[in-house]
């Protein structure tokens, strides 16, 4: 245990003044590009297909050229070996896992930090386990598939002393930090109005649950990839790619891309905690019934926030649209110019003009265009990300050479903020025993357009108790937190 956590404080340490004596980093020594071996930093992967190809990929720095990274990728797990078979490839050494349960168990003393990029439901066992383990960690957006769990891996990242990311990327870059400093520097007055909105979903929403089933394939361990979930029987609805859909796996449209479109208006409105939150969806009808309104996110949806006053800003509404769903086209807008992007966008309203952006954060302008010509950007206040990569920003801040983007003690209220407007969906679908008129009792949808009143501190909704069964759910055997 001695031996890994002085391995890890050196990392972190390494290019920072320790007992007045100033670390030189390997790279000045030994040249552009060169990383001493005992400073490469021994990654692991849980989830190595799909995105999470990309993420330890990029995170330990490989090169195509050299075909070499600049750290060390010792370990990757992944329930289906097809989907990591690319990354398997990459990095032959790296020992293979299906269950990361093990690989922690066999290989603690050799890893230094993990990068978590599995299904929503997924996140959060991992994580934690690897933050006990004293791991770093960068874990995919949304940080976890519920709000319970966005607190623990927040309270955990502090008591372990270890370095988070999330995996929005637009944090690390530029753009995002000019929204923050106009923002800030009042450009555009008080702002009292944010409206956030995405294409999403491009996947399959409002369904109702597959009948039957289909042999699981050779390549994947169903059981492991189910983990915290219920016991279902596989069937390809679920996997590979359509798991965002259904809520026992992924958190729909929401859930993947808020963490990338609010990001903006979170970080420069200094935003924590809703007080309130209300949401509306449309219902898939069959037959006179409703249809996947407990299995599936809906196929479009809208989310009012509010947000209280907060560091000498006023309070704030702040209102999410996906499915289609757009806020209303400012007047100060051209009639040839986009709203946002093809992924989405963010409109802030301010007491003394408009600010837009894209999904991101990406290029931001004032409203109208011509308010552009004559603007004079702020000073900057925020410092810029070297190598504008995200998952290279977690590297060097493991080292001490940089803070990361995105770390916990953001992200983690943040993803709550998200899933607080999934958990007013969901509660859109809840059921109640009822009386009419002349007492007789029926079950009816109750929670239909309430708005929710919040208490963040204490993760409960005040006046609904039916909606706080969306803050926490059970694991299934085997499985903890």
């Amino acid at each position: 245990m001695q031996k890994r956590n002085s391995r890890r404080k050196f990392i972190k340490n390494t290019g920072l003044s320790v007992g007045g004596v100033m670390i030189v980093p390997r790279d000045i020594l030994g040249g552009v590009g060169y990383t001493a071996a005992n400073d490469r930093i021994n990654l692991a992967a849980v989830g190595a297909g799909g995105k999470g190809f990309s993420d330890i990929r990029d995170a330990a720095g490989y090169d195509k050229m050299s075909r070499k990274g600049k750290e060390n990728v010792v370990a990757l797990c992944d329930v289906s070996t097809k989907e990591a078979s690319r990354a398997f490839e990459m990095f032959p050494k790296a020992k293979r896992y299906e269950d990361y349960r093990i690989m922690f168990e066999e290989m603690s003393d050799d890893i230094d930090a993990v990068t978590i990029s599995t299904p929503d439901h997924m996140h959060a066992p991992p994580a934690m386990m690897a933050m006990k383990a004293g791991k770093h960690v960068y874990v995919q957006k949304p940080l976890t598939h519920d709000v319970y769990e966005a607190r623990m891996l927040t309270e955990a990242a502090n008591k372990y002393d270890i370095v988070s990311q999330m995996g929005n990327q637009g944090s690390s870059g530029d753009d995002i930090r000019r929204i923050t400093e106009w923002i800030q520097a009042g450009t555009i007055g008080d702002v009292s109005e944010v409206h956030c909105w995405t294409n999403r979903p491009v996947w399959e929403q409002g369904m109702k649950m597959p009948e039957g089933s289909v042999p699981v394939p050779d390549y994947l361990n169903w059981d492991l990839w189910l983990g915290t979930a219920p016991k279902l029987p596989y069937h390809e609805g679920y996997q590979p790619f359509n798991w965002r859909g259904w809520w026992d796996f992924g958190t729909g449209a929401l859930g993947d891309m808020a963490c990338h479109v609010m990001d903006p208006a979170v970080r420069a409105l200094k935003l924590k905690y809703p007080t309130a939150v209300q949401a509306f969806a449309p219902f898939k009808v069959v037959n006179w019934s409703r249809v996947g309104s407990h299995v599936s996110p809906p196929v479009a949806s809208m989310v009012y926030y509010e947000f209280p006053a907060r560091e000498g800003m006023p309070e704030v509404k702040l209102t999410w649209y996906d499915g289609g769903l757009m806020p209303p086209r400012p007047e100060e807008l051209g009639d040839d110019e986009a709203m946002g992007n093809w992924d989405g966008g963010v409109l802030f309203v301010g007491s003394e003009g408009k600010l837009m952006c894209d999904c991101y954060g990406a290029n931001p302008r004032l409203l109208p265009q011509s308010a552009n010509e004559a603007f004079v950007e702020p000073e900057p206040t925020l410092t810029r990300v070297k190598e504008r990569n995200h998952q290279r920003n977690w590297i060097a801040a493991i080292r001490g050479e940089a803070e990361a983007s995105s770390d916990f003690d953001y992200a983690g209220p943040f993803s709550e903020i998200v899933l607080m407007g999934n958990l007013a969906i969901r509660s859109l679908y809840t059921q109640e025993e009822v009386k009419n008129n002349n007492g007789e009792k029926s079950m009816a949808y109750t929670g239909t357009g309430k708005k929710l009143r919040w208490d963040g501190e204490n993760m409960k909704i005040t006046n609904y108790e039916p909606a706080n069964q969306f803050v926490k759910r059970d694991y299934r055997d085997g499985f903890v937190l």
